[in-house]
């Protein structure tokens, strides 16, 4: 039998609690809300004010940001990465006419790009359904008197599969890859018709089977935060399937895409696109090996399934995250040539920021998140790295029964994932150096991301954990960057 030793430090409030002959680290308990827990839960469970700017609010981000991403296209292909505007008063009806012959005529949605993408929508649920995968146990969740739900991960296995598959189709010729960043415009629009579609078609379904919580009574601001939250299709869950098999599937494929296309123009593959390969890989095989953690998040607990999530991963992160791609794709590479220093610090800084984020600061959280409740199973998947999992690690106990990580990562920040993932899709747009501003666009748009999510999150546990979280800002004080912000 195991000998528990448990240590509090009174100047800090943390505890280190080791288990001998367990590697967890934590002593194999659930660790259950406290009445005073509940209480927050059932607040937090319910609609008290409005995000985002409120119904008007997500009118102009469900309108706008599908202009948008049209327009920093048409930019990118059509007028050589350089942002276009109306050059007086008068021209504004010919430059929207202009605008809009680009996207009726290079982005209109036709059947091949329906056939294409709905193929790769099909083929992801055949593969998530029938390959067989690793059982995971997800958090206690309050709407549903706390119990958990069990994920079945086998993301790895679906996607070597995928990789398998287009190497057959590619080599065969019945689909050569290059067709995907050919076709970039009309599978985006289709992309963006899935994903208004499948927001408005799961808010309707959600209320007709009565399975809708946490509503607003605000039609088009229930339809943005989403209506359920944990839909499944059969042993899919949805939210995590397309949290994964869907966005970064088409990132990494676009970039391959891109590669082919350079290598049937020039002969060879640039630096600048072979980083874009790896770290489109990195990202797609960093959610496949680590599906076991995806449960334990904020995302999976709490947030519902609306256009939020919803149209997100189906248009926006595919379709704006990869520009720097479209961008290679069509141009010279003397426009973005590097010195071999340069490109020796760009690929560092990728592994880098890549390692800190996802291979141990996202592991140490989830995993300290499974040893709590005593569910934490190493899976041995490839590449697990080092530092993934912290031993005996030091925590805040909280009123409410969850504990605080304040070890590992998070000893120098409350979110310090958010700045190696940041820094990650900086290089995004620094493998094409100043050829054009309009790769930059993610890492622009991610860092407002992240401070607008920095602030949900800290409100959230605030309200959560009351004094408990006064005490956690004050031995974890930087919010972002450490010594910094």
């Amino acid at each position: 039998m195991a000998t528990r030793v448990s240590t509090t430090t009174q100047s800090d409030g943390l505890r280190q609690r080791a288990v001998n002959g367990n590697s967890n680290g934590i002593a194999n308990k659930i660790v259950a809300p406290t009445d005073e827990g509940k209480k927050s839960d059932q607040r937090l469970d319910q609609h008290v004010e409005y995000e985002f700017g409120g119904p008007w609010g997500v009118v102009a981000i469900m309108t706008g940001f599908p202009i948008l991403m049209y327009y920093l296209w048409i930019c990118l292909v059509f007028y050589d990465g350089h942002l276009v505007f109306p050059k007086s008063t008068d021209d504004i009806g010919p430059f929207l006419t202009r605008m809009w012959e680009h996207v009726s005529v290079d982005a209109s949605p036709n059947l091949y790009a329906w056939k294409v993408y709905t193929g790769l929508i099909v083929y992801q649920l055949f593969l998530a359904w029938i390959v067989p995968g690793f059982m995971q146990e997800g958090l206690p969740v309050p709407s549903l008197g706390y119990k958990t739900l069990m994920y079945k991960c086998n993301a790895v296995g679906c996607i070597y599969i995928t990789w398998i598959t287009a190497a057959v189709l590619h080599y065969t010729g019945i689909f050569r890859l290059t067709e995907i960043i050919d076709n970039f415009g009309h599978l985006m629009t289709v992309a963006m018709i899935y994903g208004f579609g499948v927001s408005f078609g799961m808010y309707f379904l959600s209320i007709a089977t009565g399975n809708q919580i946490r509503m607003s009574g605000n039609f088009i601001y229930d339809v943005f935060m989403g209506a359920c939250l944990n839909p499944r299709l059969g042993p899919i869950d949805l939210k995590m399937w397309l949290e994964v098999r869907i966005p970064w599937v088409i990132v990494f494929f676009m970039a391959i895409s891109g590669a082919c296309k350079q290598y049937e123009l020039y002969g060879y593959v640039t630096p600048n696109m072979a980083f874009m390969c790896l770290a489109t890989w990195l990202y797609l095989n960093a959610c496949g090996k680590g599906e076991e953690c995806i449960p334990q998040t904020w995302d999976m607990f709490h947030e519902k399934w609306g256009f939020l999530v919803i149209f997100w991963n189906f248009a926006g992160v595919p379709f704006s995250y990869i520009y720097s791609v479209v961008y290679m794709a069509s141009h010279d590479p003397s426009k973005y040539r590097f010195s071999t220093t340069t490109y020796v610090a760009l690929y560092a800084t990728l592994l880098t920021s890549y390692y800190i984020s996802w291979d141990t600061a996202m592991s140490q959280k989830s995993r300290f998140k499974m040893q709590t409740q005593g569910i934490f199973t190493y899976r041995k998947t490839f590449p697990q790295l080092p530092g993934g999992t912290v031993e005996n690690p030091r925590y805040i106990q909280t009123a409410h029964g969850n504990r605080l990580l304040v070890d590992g990562w998070w000893r120098y920040s409350r979110k310090p994932n958010y700045v190696a993932d940041w820094i990650m899709s900086l290089t995004w747009g620094l493998c094409i150096g100043a050829a054009t501003p309009i790769p930059y666009f993610y890492s622009v748009f991610f860092i407002v991301v992240l401070i607008h999510r920095c602030g949900r999150d800290f409100e959230r546990c605030a309200l959560k954990y009351g004094k408990d979280w006064d005490r956690y800002c004050e031995i974890v004080k930087y919010k972002f960057i450490p010594y910094v912000y």
